[in-house]
């Protein structure tokens, strides 16, 4: 209880910010209504009333955004093109895809600035300035060259989140593969253990927590890949697309329900690293 109070009241001061943020944004509209039909102003009570259930609203309410959540994903099959269900399937499975391929590379990279002082100075800094470059100007040059060559589908999307996943485990691992201290790396060097040996028997060891750290970032960034991805292309599918359709017809609630519905997918995939960070740590030992 000590733990869920704090996190309640924070919630039931967004939610009170929110409403009043509501009212005073949907306020111009209602305005603007009885000043073309020539009627008094509302009060307040009535501006209440007048603000909650706007059908395009310029912020929509708490309950305008749960309750088309709710039809989104309860009220529809999950086959339906209007699921958020199935949209949200589509992105997870570009982010997924493209979260194995920047972990990989991360990985690959990581083990090669460890043990090649060239790819120390030559990788590092070209890894630091990629993240430099606007996912949003290189998304469409992905895309399009990808295209241009007959990959299409699932794959652009992938090299999307790929390109923005890789650098936080890159970083991650690197620290982490560094992280034994002298003394350990000594008595290795003692044994005669090979550079293949010293990483499988130490340095790896080492790195899991690193590893674990970056993989909750990495997971959150591959995701903003997948979608930032899906919007360049006029996808159908996908939580991009879905943004990309609300703000078209100026559905500002289906926006917003789709901004919660990548929300809810980035903490439950960050859960999900997270459960098997803390399995993986307790089996080596390392878990506090």
């Amino acid at each position: 209880m000590n733990r869920i109070l704090p996190i309640l009241t924070v919630v039931l001061i967004i939610v009170a910010l929110w409403y009043a943020a509501a009212v005073r944004l949907n306020s111009a509209w209602v305005y603007d209504q009885a000043a073309r039909a020539g009627t008094p102003e509302p009060g307040f009570s009535e501006l209440l009333g007048l603000t909650m259930n706007q059908d395009r609203p310029v912020l929509p309410t708490p309950h305008q955004v749960v309750a088309e959540l709710e039809k989104t994903t309860l009220g529809l099959p999950v086959t339906s093109k209007k699921s958020l269900v199935y949209h949200g399937w589509v992105t997870i499975s570009a982010t997924l895809l493209g979260f194995v391929m920047g972990t990989g590379l991360g990985i690959l990279l990581a083990v090669g600035i460890i043990f090649n002082k060239a790819m120390d100075q030559s990788v590092m800094p070209w890894a630091i300035a990629s993240q430099t470059i606007p996912i949003l100007a290189i998304a469409p040059m992905i895309i399009v060259v990808l295209n241009s060559v007959g990959v299409t589908g699932l794959i652009p999307k992938a090299i999307i989140s790929a390109f923005l996943s890789f650098f936080p485990v890159l970083v991650g691992m690197v620290k982490g593969l560094r992280s034994p201290d002298a003394m350990q790396l000594d008595l290795l060097r003692t044994y005669s253990a090979s550079n293949g040996q010293t990483l499988r028997l130490l340095r790896l060891p080492s790195s899991v927590p690193y590893l674990f750290t970056s993989l909750k970032v990495g997971i959150a960034a591959s995701l903003v890949g997948a979608i930032v991805g899906e919007m360049p292309t006029g996808a159908v599918a996908g939580l991009g697309a879905r943004l990309l359709s609300g703000s078209y017809y100026g559905q500002t609630v289906q926006i917003w329900a789709a901004l919660f519905a990548a929300a809810l997918v980035a903490a439950g995939l960050v859960t999900l690293i997270g459960y098997i960070e803390r399995v993986t740590l307790k089996r080596m030992g390392l878990a506090r």
